[in-house]
């Protein structure tokens, strides 16, 4: 009942159906006015459904300078677990490394894989393309929200979030167990940290270490969302643009990548692209638990009118729009997809 009470005074934990009521109605305004639902398809066309649904990762990585993101392989559904070791190592993918869906579900079925056996059990189990990747060795993690105009040289950065993962620190007596059950966003997560860690909750970590449990900033497994667009200085605009103005076709998204510090990042170095979102990116830091709802409302429809009004142009420069036939069987796979990431 406690966490319960948590989730219901703090919107961020609501369903996606409920926080995004008022979207549809505007969303349903936009579609009348282009006569198509699907008009987010010319948002980016260069990316499937301009990345709002079935989109594949690594045709999204294949699009972005190799520098900017890690070792990359796609592994079909089948491959078996000695297959994708010999083409890691062929890449120079080494352990521990990160699998995901190549296509995804708000990081769902991402997972850190420390040797051979992980790796297995995991494949074993999946029945999806998956991607392969080199962990990224830096600490910190954002997710930085980016908008041109077809007509515009030069894009803008329109929202920042940064990421604290589920880190718990030892005091020398707690178990990881107690200590995740201190916090209530923590605690939420416990049934799958059970699934994933066994006996390892059981261990009591020295005083001052910190485990992270959660390697990777996903709101959905723990992670803290806080809003720092002020950090969307006239340095760091010029670096994103110097990143997506080399990619072909992309107009309207969310790059979340990892980085040493902000001043690195500045100065354009020692970062990594943890990927790339199209058309149905999240503005991500409404998700700090000292915004309201409304402020959240005021942010996706500002999103959601600079990837209408996107789209808009591109579709005047040819791109066109998807058929309501082709639409609904891009939507009937990704509904049916979506069940096999959520079953996973």
């Amino acid at each position: 009942m406690r966490l319960l009470l948590h989730k219901i005074l703090h919107w961020e934990y609501w369903p996606f159906y409920i926080v995004y009521i008022p979207i549809y109605f505007l969303w349903a305004y936009y579609a009348l006015r282009q006569r198509s639902i699907f008009f987010f398809n010319a948002s980016n066309p260069t990316i499937t459904n301009g990345g709002f649904m079935m989109e594949s990762k690594k045709e999204i990585y294949d699009l972005i300078p190799q520098q900017y993101y890690p070792k990359t392989i796609l592994a079909k559904a089948g491959t078996t677990s000695e297959d994708i070791i010999v083409k890691a190592k062929d890449h120079g993918i080494q352990y521990p490394l990160i699998i995901k869906p190549d296509i995804g579900l708000r990081g769902s079925a991402v997972k850190k894989i420390d040797n051979a056996a992980d790796l297995e059990s995991y494949v074993d189990k999946a029945d999806f393309d998956c991607i392969v990747q080199d962990l990224i060795p830096y600490e910190n993690e954002i997710g930085i929200f980016y908008v041109r105009y077809p007509h515009e040289n030069e894009g803008r950065i329109t929202g920042i979030v940064a990421k604290e993962f589920l880190i718990v620190t030892g005091d020398g007596k707690s178990t990881l167990e107690a200590l995740i059950k201190e916090n209530p966003r923590y605690e939420l997560q416990l049934k799958v940290l059970r699934k994933e860690y066994g006996g390892k909750l059981d261990e009591i970590p020295a005083v001052g270490e910190k485990v992270n449990l959660v390697p990777y900033g996903n709101h959905a497994r723990g992670a803290k969302f806080i809003d720092r667009t002020v950090w969307a200085t006239p340095a760091l605009n010029k670096v994103m643009n110097g990143i997506c103005l080399q990619i072909d076709g992309f107009y309207f998204g969310r790059i979340d990548l990892m980085y040493e510090s902000l001043e690195a990042l500045e100065r354009g170095e020692k970062f990594s692209i943890v990927e790339l979102n199209g058309a149905a990116s999240e503005p991500t830091h409404i998700y700090d638990p000292e915004h309201s709802l409304f402020f959240a409302w005021k942010e996706l429809i500002r999103h959601i009118r600079y990837m209408y009004e996107i789209s808009v142009e591109n579709h005047k420069n040819g791109a066109p729009y998807l058929s309501h036939k082709k639409g609904m069987e891009q939507y009937r796979l990704h509904n049916l997809h979506c069940t096999k990431i959520v079953n996973f």
